[in-house]
């Protein structure tokens, strides 16, 4: 097997996941509850995603799969109705990520009119989902080509702002005195952890890694570090450069005003359309990924097997782009970014949770440290817990929605993979 990718790519890979339209859109949110310590809770959940990012890089080594993920609770829990019910949760949870990047177009987006409507922000989060379906239909290539150079340019641009606007902070609006309450704060971290959602890319690709013994490791946690630190600049520098009372009021697109203190209107547009080219990029990866990630769940039997159709000219899950378009286009143009961000994070939150009990489960196959493992189960618990406990109080259609994800998860399991994948495969093995 040909090994293409060494360990600047595999941190690409893993960088381009994290840092995709998430910090764009859930900046404003951290803010809305940390104050003063936004920083804070980008650190918080940094720590939870860099322990979980310890049982990926041991599973990684030992099962290299394009299925990642769902290879790791394949490989612990076997076929059963918690690992049917999570690989769905899974596929599901990528739905609400392309849905959050979409919100977050809209919002970036309307920057540019002078008068805003129902009708232009949902148009512009129809327009942001259909035209990367069709990039996807017509040449998937044209996804993996593109995504290199926008990384780039996403990265190169946020170091900017963080260099630009160094030197205008204003370090009292950091101090202990304008933070939120430690309560707040670490809710502010989970309802934001959906930004480091993506280091867990790495492992679909490990097949394709070069030295995988050595590189899958260190291409986990030097991107997830990297992108922590990343975060907490441009947390510092958001914060410290605007008066809390604006960035409220343009929570939604907190990054540009951020901006605005050192570059002016000019370095507020430039972000704006930086923020536009970056969530419809991750769209685009993300819908293909979605897609392909369907193709392997279904061929799996957890999904149905009109997701493996392909087209006969590219590489390309054809029904799997269409039917992910359709949800995703149902989900965001149905829930608002508060909402979004919330069941985005605590779907991560709940599947990181199960990998890491996974990586406990088979810690001797895995050679990896126990109490690594158990901290990291416990941190992705208590996070999960406390994500739902603040958001019931506080946003409770959130907790139905995601509740809604997980009996819809089971269900479908219970009924479609206890009853009709057996039939079927019962037909495939008499033919």
């Amino acid at each position: 097997m040909k090994r293409g990718i060494g360990l600047l790519g595999a941190v690409s890979i893993g960088i381009g996941g994290m840092v995709g339209g998430g910090i764009f859109a859930v900046l404003g949110e951290a803010v809305s509850l940390a104050h003063g310590a936004t920083a804070v809770a980008f650190l918080v959940a940094g720590l939870v995603a860099i322990f979980t990012s310890y049982s990926y890089a041991k599973l990684s080594i030992v099962y290299q799969s394009e299925g990642g993920t769902v290879t790791f609770i394949d490989k612990a829990f076997g076929d059963n109705v918690l690992s049917g019910s999570i690989n769905l949760m899974l596929w599901l949870s990528y739905l609400v990520t392309i849905s959050l990047y979409a919100t977050a177009f809209a919002y970036y987006g309307e920057t540019f009119f002078a008068h805003k409507s129902i009708w232009l922000h949902h148009g512009l989060i129809t327009f942001s989902i259909l035209l990367p379906a069709i990039i996807n239909l017509i040449s998937a290539s044209v996804v993996g080509k593109s995504e290199t150079i926008i990384v780039v340019i996403k990265v190169s641009l946020l170091i900017f702002v963080i260099v630009a606007g160094a030197s205008y902070v204003d370090s009292s609006r950091l101090s202990p005195a304008n933070w939120g309450s430690p309560f707040s704060i670490i809710s502010a971290g989970m309802i934001i952890f959906v930004a480091y959602e993506g280091f867990e890319l790495i492992a679909n690709a490990a097949e394709d890694i070069k030295n995988p013994l050595k590189n899958l490791p260190r291409a986990f946690y030097i991107s997830v570090i990297t992108v922590i630190t990343l975060y907490i600049l441009i947390s510092i520098i958001t914060v410290g450069n605007v008066p809390e009372n604006e960035l409220l009021k343009a929570k939604d697109y907190a990054l540009a005003i951020a901006a605005k203190p050192s570059l002016g209107q000019t370095g507020f547009i430039v972000v704006a359309l930086a923020a536009l080219l970056s969530t419809f990029s991750a769209i685009n990866a993300t819908l293909y990924g979605n897609a392909r990630l369907g193709y392997i769940i279904a061929k799996y039997g957890n999904l149905p097997r009109v997701l493996m159709d392909e087209s006969k000219s590219e590489d390309v899950p054809f029904m799997g782009v269409i039917y992910t378009t359709i949800l995703s286009l149902l989900l965001a143009n149905s829930i608002n970014l508060t909402q979004i961000a919330i069941i985005g994070s605590a779907g991560f939150l709940l599947i990181f949770f199960i990998v890491n009990i996974s990586a406990y489960k088979l810690k001797s196959k895995i050679n990896a440290n126990k109490y690594i493992l158990f901290i990291s189960s416990i941190f992705t618990f208590l996070a999960l817990v406390t994500l739902l406990y603040h958001t019931y109080t506080s946003n409770p259609k959130a907790v139905i929605i995601f509740l809604s994800f997980i009996i819809i998860s089971v269900l479908f399991e219970l009924v479609y993979g206890r009853y009709f994948r057996k039939q079927i495969f019962k037909r495939e093995y008499k033919q």
